[in-house]
C-alpha cells in the first residue's frame, strides 16, 4: 500500500473488506434449484425487457431450468462483497474505464391522488404466439374461486400490475440463474483469467440472486395467502436494506466490469474461446455475457416503475396507498445510492490514474489518493512572468489539478506532470482580478495568490486562461469554499 501512496486512513474508507481473491475470485458453485411456482412460466428477463411497450413489460414462456442458492447457504460472514478497491484498480492499470451505469432518476416529487374517473390502462403487451402467456387472470386459483366477477375493471388491472410484479421477478431470477450457475461457475472460464479478474467480472452477483430468490419467495407466500393480493408495499419495504446492501456495490462496480470484459474480449485469446462456447449454449438462448451482467442495473430501475404503475391504480384513500408511497421513496433511496456509489468509484478510478501521471519526485511524499478527496477541475493555464530590463512577458506553459482539498500546479512532461508546487485548498488559495489593460498582460489574466505554497512561503502568480469563459470557470472553482 505504501508504495502506491495510499494513506491508511483511506484504504480503511475505500476498502473495508479488502478482496480476499481465493475465496471471492473463484468459480460459484452450482447449488439446488429453487422450485418456484413461477421460475420456468416466464422468459429470460433480457426477452421480458425486449418485449416491454413503453414502460410495462410482457410476459411469456421458455422452459428451461435454472440452478440458484437460498439464503441460508450463504456464509454468516463476508455476506456482501465491498466495491471494487483502490488496490484493485491499481492491479488493471491500462484499462480504460467508462461511467456509463449511471441509474438517471428524477427528484422525489409530491404524488398527485389520480382523478376518480379514469380510463383503466391497458394489460401488459403480450409475447409472441411463439410463447404462452400468463396473467394474473389466467391463473386457475383465480378462475376457480370465481373471484374475477366481484372485482372492478380497475381491481383487475391492479391484480395484473401487481402479479406483473411477481412475473417480472421470476424472469429477473431465472436469467441471475444463467449468469451464476453457467458463467460464474464455469471452471474452464475462470482458468482463462485471474481471481481478482473474476472478481471484477462477476463481483457480488451470487448475493444479488440469493436477494432475489428471498424476494420471489416472499410474492409467491404473499399470492398463496390470497389469490387477490392485498398490498405489495409492505414487502418491497422488508426487503429494500437488502437490495441497498447488495445493488450499490454491484452498480458501482460496473464501469469497471465493462472495461474488463472489454479489455479481455481484445487481448485474451483463451477468455474468448471459453466464452463462445459458453454464449452458445441452449441455455443462454444466445444472449451474451454482457446482457446477463447488466440484468441488476435493469432490474432495480424497472422495480421502481413497476410500483409506481401499482400506485397509479391504488386508491388513495386505501389502507395501501401510504405503505406504497413508503416503499417508492426506500426504492428511490437505493437507487440514488447506487448513483453516488458510481460516481464515488469514478472519482476514485481518476485519482488512481492522477497518481500514476503527477510525479512528486523533487517533493516530500505526498499521496493523492486520500479519504474524501477528489478532482473538481484540471486544464492547462499560461504562467506570465516579466523578464530583462525592458520587463518583457514571458510565458510558460502549466497545468492546474484542483482537488477538493489540494490545489497542484505542474509543467507537462509527454504524458506525466512534473510537480512544481502545491498547498491546501480552499485556505491557502485566493484569486483576484487583474487590470490586463494597464498593465499589457493577456485579456484573460488573473492573480493566483498562494499563502502558504509546498515550502510555507507567500507567493502569487500571474495566470492566462485561454477563452474568457476558461478564465471564469477558473475563478469560480479556485473561489469555491469546498
Amino acid at each position: 500500500m505504501s508504495a502506491f501512496g495510499l494513506e491508511k486512513e483511506c484504504v480503511e474508507d475505500l476498502s473495508p473488506t479488502v478482496v480476499q481473491a481465493q475465496t471471492t475470485g473463484g468459480p460459484a458453485d452450482p447449488v439446488a434449484p429453487f422450485k418456484s411456482k413461477y421460475l420456468h412460466v416466464f422468459p429470460l428477463y433480457q426477452d421480458y425487457c425486449h418485449h416491454a411497450v413503453e414502460d410495462l413489460p410482457g410476459e411469456g414462456l421458455v422452459p428451461e431450468p435454472i440452478r440458484s442458492q437460498s439464503c441460508e447457504d450463504l456464509p454468516a460472514e463476508g455476506l456482501v462483497p465491498e466495491p471494487i478497491t483502490s488496490e484493485s484498480i491499481l492491479a488493471l492499470q491500462g484499462i480504460r474505464f467508462r461511467a456509463k451505469f449511471q441509474v438517471i432518476v428524477p427528484p422525489p416529487q409530491v404524488i398527485v391522488p389520480p382523478p376518480q374517473v379514469t380510463v383503466p390502462p391497458p394489460p401488459p403487451a403480450r409475447f409472441p404466439r411463439d410463447h404462452l402467456t400468463t396473467f394474473w387472470q389466467d391463473l386457475d386459483e383465480v378462475k376457480e374461486c370465481g373471484v374475477l366477477a366481484t372485482l372492478s375493471p380497475r381491481e383487475v388491472h391492479r391484480q395484473e400490475a401487481m402479479f406483473e410484479v411477481i412475473g417480472s421477478e421470476a424472469s429477473y431470477l431465472r436469467s441471475l440463474g444463467v449468469a451464476v450457475n453457467h458463467f460464474m461457475a464455469s471452471k474452464k472460464l475462470s482458468r482463462t483469467v485471474s481471481p481478482l479478474e473474476h472478481h471484477v467480472l462477476f463481483s457480488n452477483l451470487r448475493h444479488v440472486m440469493s436477494a432475489s430468490e428471498s424476494f420471489l419467495v416472499a410474492l409467491e407466500r404473499l399470492l398463496g395467502e390470497c389469490v387477490v393480493i392485498p398490498q405489495l408495499g409492505g414487502l418491497m419495504l422488508q426487503h429494500c436494506p437488502r437490495f441497498r446492501a447488495l445493488y450499490v456495490p454491484y452498480l458501482s462496480n460496473m464501469m469497471f466490469q465493462e472495461a474488463l470484459v472489454n479489455k479481455l474480449l481484445q487481448e485474451n485469446k483463451g477468455f474468448v474461446s471459453a466464452l463462445k462456447t459458453l454464449e452458445r449454449d441452449p441455455v443462454c438462448q444466445r444472449r451474451s455475457l454482457k446482457s446477463f451482467l447488466v440484468l441488476p442495473f435493469q432490474r432495480i430501475t424497472r422495480l421502481k416503475l413497476l410500483m409506481e404503475h401499482v400506485l397509479t391504480l391504488t386508491e388513495p384513500d386505501a389502507d395501501s396507498y401510504l405503505t406504497l408511497i413508503k416503499a417508492l421513496v426506500g426504492l428511490h433511496k437505493v437507487i440514488m445510492e447506487c448513483n453516488e456509489g458510481v460516481r464515488r468509484m469514478k472519482q476514485i478510478e481518476e485519482l488512481v490514474r492522477l497518481e500514476v501521471l503527477l510525479d512528486f519526485s523533487n517533493f516530500k511524499l505526498l499521496p493523492l489518493v486520500v479519504k474524501g478527496r477528489f478532482l473538481l477541475h484540471d486544464g492547462p493555464l499560461r504562467q506570465l512572468n516579466r523578464v530583462g530590463p525592458d520587463s518583457k512577458i514571458s510565458f510558460t506553459d502549466v497545468h492546474l489539478h484542483l482537488f477538493s482539498d489540494l490545489l497542484v500546479i505542474s509543467v507537462q512532461k509527454e504524458q506525466r506532470f512534473g510537480v512544481l508546487d502545491h498547498t491546501s485548498f480552499p485556505g491557502n488559495v485566493r484569486v483576484e482580478l487583474v487590470n490586463a489593460g494597464m498593465l499589457a498582460l493577456p485579456t484573460d489574466s488573473f492573480l493566483l495568490h498562494l499563502s502558504q505554497n509546498h515550502a510555507g512561503h507567500a507567493t502569487a502568480l500571474i495566470l492566462a486562461a485561454r477563452s474568457r469563459s476558461d478564465q471564469m470557470a477558473w475563478m469560480k472553482m479556485l473561489s469555491a469554499q469546498c
